[in-house]
């Protein structure tokens, strides 16, 4: 797989499930233009270490708007499965579900497991032009971290050089 850091994110229209679990909607790459864009792609709905990840971000979704970042979580799974599930054990939450039915996106950003028919857990942050400036991929039984995805953005956006460790406040070299 081609790596995407440094280049162009790849288009993508999904069809979504809005995070109150009201309604459907369509989410495009073009509708991030101009701002910070924080993608992650999940396996499944109705499943163990995913809700946890999903709730994980919603609660954190106001520190991402403070740094003009959005949020848009995806699986293979139908926009009906997600408003499903958001409607009865995962809750409402803060920005939409996109279902990427067709697997096409999942491959286009090098996260799906063919064999399974699953994305791997892999996190993009993509910058206001479209560049894919982040990306972690791994396996599915490890839950990511929204402190260290809201650590690395912040460091994106200063443009500058940040050493092992650095945070908010710290000096850059």
């Amino acid at each position: 797989m081609e790596r995407l850091v440094g280049k162009k994110a790849p288009e993508f229209l999904m069809n979504a499930c809005k995070g109150d679990g009201s309604d459907f909607c369509k989410v495009d790459l073009k509708d991030y233009e101009g701002k910070w864009l924080v993608m992650f792609f999940y396996p499944l709905d109705f499943t163990f270490v995913c809700p946890t990840e999903i709730t994980g971000y919603s609660k954190r979704y106001e520190d991402f708007i403070k740094e003009d970042a959005d949020v848009l979580a995806i699986s293979v799974d139908s926009e009906h499965s997600h408003k499903a599930w958001i409607n009865s054990s995962l809750g409402k939450v803060n920005f939409p579900i996109a279902s990427d039915m067709t697997k096409q996106v999942a491959k286009d950003y090098g996260v799906l497991i063919e064999e399974e028919g699953v994305a791997l857990r892999g996190l993009f942050i993509i910058d206001p032009e479209g560049i894919v400036r982040y990306s972690v991929v791994h396996d599915l039984n490890v839950g990511r971290s929204v402190d260290e995805t809201l650590r690395v953005l912040k460091a994106l956006k200063t443009d500058g050089l940040c050493p092992v460790d650095w945070d908010e406040g710290k000096d850059l070299l």
